[in-house]
């Protein structure tokens, strides 16, 4: 399916590796001119050898406002404006349920909340004026109790009520916006990769009693969703969490 993005100018935030890089990888396919961004020049630099045209490289930490905006602004600089924005900072790390403290609140919620409510706040003006769509990478975690970190699972959930409660504010300047919850990913140097090493039989007894599928998701898999979702194929959705997790989550 021809996805209409060519030509098209998109930020995606946390794109050195992991889903982030696969959305990235994708867009980049499809014909979009493409912004990668990371912390670290060391995440991205590697992957301008591949990449010879139509990408610029950023380095940003995406939980502090004013970067945000000096990130909008060099992509503006750069590509003339902005059309869609990927939102996939964030990160399941965190401690064991009962063992929260203070510090620990504000690290997780920085990174899975306020990293994209600081960016779609930065690049709201440069999307009302191409009418952009947004993607927001969440988590199945957000949706159910799973035994994932409370901090983690917590900043999700504020993550999917801020996607519901921003898209009618958005909708007036001709913004959409929607969000993916991801189930269990297998991406190099993540979670599934180390827990795999360590004891797969234990991964594929958890695969065969919870995911429908019986197998873990690939990045891909999320990135072809995600530019589905930021095409005008979508046209129609906004403020929608869509869950793609190989039929794990029953509620």
């Amino acid at each position: 399916m021809d996805l209409g993005l060519t030509g098209k100018r998109v930020l995606v935030t946390g794109s050195g590796r992991g889903i982030g890089l696969a959305i990235a990888k994708i867009l980049h396919q499809e014909g979009c001119c493409v912004a990668l961004n990371a912390r670290q020049d060391q995440e991205i630099a590697s992957i301008a050898a591949n990449w010879v045209e139509r990408v610029s490289f950023h380095v940003a930490d995406v939980t502090q406002p004013q970067q945000c905006q000096l990130l909008i602004d060099a992509v503006a600089r750069k590509w003339g404006g902005l059309d869609l924005l990927v939102c996939n900072v964030g990160s399941g790390a965190s401690v064991p349920p009962g063992q929260e403290t203070p510090e620990e609140w504000h690290r997780v919620i920085n990174l899975n909340l306020f990293a994209t409510t600081n960016m779609v706040e930065a690049a709201r003006k440069l999307l009302a004026a191409s009418g952009g769509s947004i993607v927001c990478i969440s988590s199945i975690c957000g949706l159910e109790t799973l035994g994932a970190p409370v901090t983690y699972s917590a900043a999700k959930a504020a993550l999917n009520s801020y996607v519901k409660g921003i898209a009618r504010p958005l909708a007036k300047q001709e913004i959409r916006i929607n969000a993916i919850a991801p189930g269990n990913i297998l991406a190099e140097g993540g979670t599934w990769a180390r827990k795999l090493q360590e004891n797969p039989t234990v991964v594929q007894t958890m695969l065969e009693r919870e995911v429908a599928l019986q197998r873990l998701g690939k990045p891909e898999e999320i990135a072809n969703f995600a530019a589905f979702l930021l095409s005008t194929k979508a046209s129609f959705a906004t403020g929608a969490i869509y869950v793609v997790d190989g039929g794990q989550i029953r509620g």
